[in-house]
């Protein structure tokens, strides 16, 4: 089988970069994919919630996101009518919007779905292990963009666990071989990895902690992450009082991620063309 290329999508200009568009056969199979990964979450006894794609600035920094994830933030500001001048505000030579004629950014656009289920359950005691899975647009400062391998605005599956130690590591263990089972059926080449987050201080505790017990896995097709396994150990269940009902302690959570338009992409790249991909998909569904 000869190596094919990727799908490509038409090339963006400058203002929507990183804003690729799905036609109809890319549409279905993204929505296939996440079929797909839904229904791993309910055979697993995941309940599905809907989470939503803008949270207050303030509970992300509570959850040292902006402290961790200083390169990918994006923040919503409405405009501020009263300091614009002249209409909107908006700059017809560069098409943006100044500072004078924006309010104060009080509003993210995430960067995972996971965190809007974490907020969710704040204050809550957990009497059993629970897991519970979303899908959501989530938002990420890029470098550069590239087609759909790396964008601005892009869709997130998640499977998330809340709960005992235990319960959040075996979520990870079972998860990790149904992501390679499934590339086995699909034929896609993935290795699994360790990954240590590149802006923290190479003698950091936070990155010694991290070589020493990674948090995060990553499915690798080429050199590009399609999929994740991340535990988090009590961090957020301390953050957002969300404890065990049994020990009275903070909650241990975990979380797989797949994001949906890197899948298309690899998937496109190893097959050629959006049928053969999507029958690929539908034959490794059959297989497991």
């Amino acid at each position: 089988m000869s190596t094919p290329t990727e799908v490509r999508m038409p090339p963006p200009t400058d203002h929507r970069a990183g804003l690729p568009t799905l036609g109809a056969e890319g549409t279905a199979l993204l929505r296939l994919l996440d079929d797909t990964f839904e229904g791993w979450g309910h055979a697993a006894g995941a309940t599905s919630m809907t989470a939503p794609p803008l949270l207050p600035t303030q509970d992300l920094a509570r959850l040292d996101y902006y402290e961790n994830f200083p390169h990918q933030a994006v923040v919503v500001s409405p405009l501020n009518l009263e300091s614009a001048q002249g209409g909107s505000g908006l700059c017809q030579e560069t098409g943006c919007f100044p500072c004078d004629a924006l309010q104060p950014a009080s509003l993210g656009l995430p960067s995972a779905s996971c965190y809007g289920v974490y907020l969710s359950h704040e204050g809550r005691q957990l009497e059993s292990d629970t897991l519970v899975t979303v899908v959501g647009w989530c938002f990420r400062k890029e470098e550069k963009y590239e087609g759909l391998r790396r964008q601005l605005g892009f869709r997130m599956r998640e499977i998330v666990a809340l709960g005992g130690q235990e319960h959040a590591e075996q979520h990870l263990a079972t998860f990790s071989d149904r992501i390679t089972a499934f590339a086995e059926a699909l034929d896609l080449p993935l290795r699994k990895e360790a990954a240590c987050d590149p802006f923290f201080d190479k003698g950091s505790s936070k990155a010694v902690l991290q070589r020493l017990v990674p948090v995060k896995h990553e499915f690798l097709f080429e050199d590009l992450a399609i999929a994740s396994v991340n535990t988090h150990r009590n961090f957020f269940g301390d953050r957002c009082d969300i404890s065990l009902a049994q020990s009275g302690g903070p909650a241990f959570t975990s979380c797989v991620a797949f994001g949906l338009e890197r899948w298309l992409s690899a998937l496109t790249r190893r097959y050629g063309d959006w049928d053969a991909a999507a029958d690929a998909v539908l034959r490794a569904r059959s297989a497991l």
